[in-house]
């Protein structure tokens, strides 16, 4: 495990990898705290940095998806996200940070992705139904495969360090100076992954 301001070697760290040494926790017992002291992990811990963030490219999806209905469609179904997103968005972003520490991390990953739909999206689906979005089926469905893909990649930039509003947190500037570096690292994951299996087979080969 890299230790603090030692230089991560994309080539040898995946999700297992944490920026800084933390106690690692089980997936189980992530979940009970976050039901046990709600409080110190998602008020205390509330996330601005995911509100911000989140609000700003969730509103743009919710107004490119209502575009074709018309521009006071869009443009209302875009506020109606941008406000709902800016309340709950910190809650989620804490929701995702509480699980950054736990082990094993695919584990923890894939707890995430299937609370903050649940607690996420049916909640943002009566809030827009209610206000009467009219392209409310593409626009939750965007929104979820978003969820998704962000939540995986917060999860990935939240055991290096970046976006967290807890311990070791660093400003927000840093963290978005370090999000090009840690996308580029995200998306070529899997393929690292593959070429590492490969070359420990290859190593394992008697010459």
């Amino acid at each position: 495990m890299p230790l603090k301001n030692e230089p991560f070697n994309p080539d040898d760290c995946s999700f297992e990898c944490l920026a800084y040494p933390l106690p690692p926790v089980s997936v189980k017992h992530a979940v009970i705290r976050l039901f046990r002291q709600p409080t110190e992990y998602l008020v205390h811990r509330w996330n601005w940095k995911s509100a911000i963030l989140s609000s700003f490219f969730r509103a743009a999806i919710f107004f490119f998806a209502n575009l074709s209905a018309g521009l006071p469609a869009a443009l209302a179904a875009m506020n109606t996200e941008l406000v709902f997103r800016g309340v709950t968005s910190g809650f989620y972003g804490a929701l995702t940070e509480n699980f950054r520490d736990a082990d094993p991390p695919w584990a923890a990953a894939l707890t995430a992705m299937v609370l903050l739909p649940l607690t996420g999206h049916s909640v943002e689906f009566l809030v827009h139904w209610l206000r009467g979005t009219q392209k409310l089926v593409p626009s939750i469905i965007s929104s979820v495969v978003f969820t998704a893909l962000s939540t995986l990649f917060n999860f990935y930039a939240m055991r290096r360090g970046a976006l967290v509003v807890g311990r070791h947190r660093k400003t927000l500037l840093e963290d978005l100076r370090s999000v090009p570096r840690l996308l580029i690292e995200f998306v070529t994951l899997l393929p690292r992954l593959v070429l590492r299996g490969l070359r420990r087979k290859a190593d394992q080969v008697p010459s």
